[in-house]
């Protein structure tokens, strides 16, 4: 039965693909469930979907769907994981970067008040800007790394770290003479 369905989908029929999405979506956030928060394996599950129709002219389903699909979703799961973990630790590194560079004669108030602010404008940004800015930034990866974990071109990259710094300039102008004297050029 998939194996028709797979061939119709290839032709860009709709309802093959309506019937694929039904028969396997509510299996893909459940087996999402399993890594991740409810709303995050539905997300993941529908991208998943998304996928198998904006590739569909491609072969690449070679024996299993169900199986193709699950590792899909299993392998977009742990990348959210580490996603997650990112953002985590892009606050923990700034904050620490920045009480490591704190001038001796700073006032207390605003390096603390500098502090909110970086994390509010870095939790702010959009999340794929985001995403990269912090990969580039606190994991010390290249565009080309970047763009081989997140499946997008070092252009895209490119671009999205562009728009963060760009946001993140226009949310902190009021602090870039400090943060100039507190952060290390990298």
């Amino acid at each position: 039965m998939d194996s028709i369905l797979l061939d119709r989908l290839k032709r860009g029929d709709m309802k093959a693909f309506d019937a694929l999405f039904r028969k396997y979506y509510p299996l893909l956030c459940a087996y999402g469930c399993k890594f991740v928060r409810e709303e995050i394996a539905e997300e993941i599950a529908q991208d998943t979907m998304l996928w198998l129709w904006e590739h569909r002219e491609e072969n690449i389903i070679r024996f299993s769907l169900v199986k193709y699909l699950l590792r899909t979703v299993y392998r977009k799961s742990l990348n959210r994981i580490e996603q997650e973990q990112v953002k985590l630790n892009a606050e923990t590194c700034f904050y620490q970067e920045i009480c490591e560079n704190v001038l001796e004669e700073s006032d207390l108030c605003e390096i603390n008040d500098l502090s909110r602010k970086l994390r509010e404008a870095i939790r702010n940004l959009p999340d794929n800007y985001r995403e990269s800015f912090v990969m580039h930034r606190f994991k010390d990866m290249t565009y080309k790394e970047i763009a081989g974990e997140l499946n997008v071109s070092v252009q895209t990259v490119n671009y999205r770290i562009g728009q963060a710094l760009k946001l993140l300039y226009a949310a902190l102008k009021d602090y870039l003479p400090v943060l100039f004297l507190l952060l290390p050029a990298k």
